[in-house]
């Protein structure tokens, strides 16, 4: 068993000699004779256990060392039993106060100091024990919450993915999006209407539910689904539901293991109301304003601009000039008008992130002027 280190510091040699004596054959013992010698040596290897530390000493007295070892981060938390032979017990208070664990007056009674050493010892050993352990439960917890975190990614990029089998757009169109939506709730994150929603874990977390928006499309007819052109009245009334089968779908989910999880709540929301309008006349549920929950708001948004931008069957892409001025003349009727402005500020942002994922072949044109 490695035996543990003690530093002894007093400017008598008579005082070092007897401790040295007493503690030699049980503990490694290093000396000091000076205040000044006694910090390079706490701070070399090997690094004591505890310091057993004289009070009136010429230069630097046992505070001021103390006061030194207690800011040093390599040094703070070995712990100081003062020697002395002051007995008012005020000098006793400040040396507890400056953060000693333990007051021993001279002169030196052997019976005392071992017990005490042996105490304090014991003490560290239990305390170091216990932050080892706090060290490997966090590192443990951390462990889980990031495999957690990548489980509830996977599944959601699962599904999302699930989706696009069906889905004529592409697995880019969910990663701009789903940026889009991180864009614009990091510009809103201060506004005084979303600041109380807004925080970084409900940041994160409509980022991670963002993709599953448009899941409801999984039960739509093939016939609707991939048709090469417009819609007529009745198929549009038919592809209107994948809003509503997205959040069923969701909502069962939760049922089946029967608990609320936070990130399904919000992929809810997103799925059933990102084609509601501020104006009331969106779909499923025709909301209007601040009924409609800020996530699906804010992914409202998000699919419209990359609608605009991306090309399909039935109509070519526009530029992000282009379909910029579209968002901003649906201020107020389409889109909420604080999400609206917060758009404009993060247009560039918006710019980059649809180049950055873009579906190969030509991006639209950068015409952001």
């Amino acid at each position: 068993m490695v035996k543990a280190t003690i530093l002894i510091v007093d400017d008598e040699p008579t005082n070092l000699n007897l401790l040295i004596a007493l503690l030699g054959s049980e503990y490694m013992v290093r000396a000091a004779n000076s205040g000044e010698v006694a910090l390079r040596v706490a701070n070399s290897q090997p690094r004591p256990d505890l310091i057993l530390l004289d009070v009136m000493m010429p230069a630097m007295d046992g505070y001021a060392v103390l006061s030194q070892l207690r800011e040093s981060p390599t040094t703070k938390d070995i712990p100081i039993i003062f020697l002395t032979a002051l007995a008012e017990s005020r000098d006793e208070e400040r040396g507890l106060q400056l953060g000693a664990v333990d007051y021993i007056t001279k002169p030196i009674k052997p019976a005392i100091v071992l017990a005490r050493v042996r105490t304090q010892l014991e003490a560290k050993l239990a305390r170091d024990w216990l932050r080892d352990q706090n060290a490997l439960l966090e590192t443990e917890v951390a462990r889980r919450m990031a495999e957690n975190d990548l489980t509830q990614l996977v599944s959601i990029r699962a599904l999302a993915h699930l989706a696009e089998t069906r889905d004529p757009e592409t697995g880019n169109h969910i990663l701009r999006t789903q940026n889009y939506v991180q864009c614009l709730a990091n510009q809103l994150q201060s506004h005084p209407r979303f600041c109380d929603f807004l925080d970084q874990r409900t940041i994160n977390l409509l980022t991670k539910s963002a993709p599953l928006h448009d899941i409801g499309k999984v039960g739509i007819p093939d016939n609707v689904l991939l048709k090469p052109g417009p819609l007529t009245p009745e198929e549009w009334t038919v592809m209107k539901t994948h809003a509503k089968l997205g959040s069923d779908a969701i909502e069962q989910a939760e049922r089946d293991v029967d608990v609320s999880v936070a990130f399904l709540i919000l992929a809810k929301e997103i799925a059933h109301w990102h084609h509601e309008k501020w104006d009331g006349s969106g779909y499923p549920d025709g909301l209007a304003g601040d009924a409609i929950p800020i996530s699906a708001r804010l992914m409202a948004l998000a699919d419209v601009f990359d609608a605009l931008i991306t090309e399909r069957v039935y109509k070519p892409a526009m530029s992000f000039a282009e379909a910029r001025d579209v968002i901003v003349a649906g201020r107020g009727q389409h889109f909420d008008p604080d999400v609206t402005d917060a758009f404009m500020v993060g247009f560039d942002d918006f710019v980059a992130i649809a180049q950055r994922y873009s579906d190969g072949g030509e991006p639209p044109k950068a015409n952001v002027h």
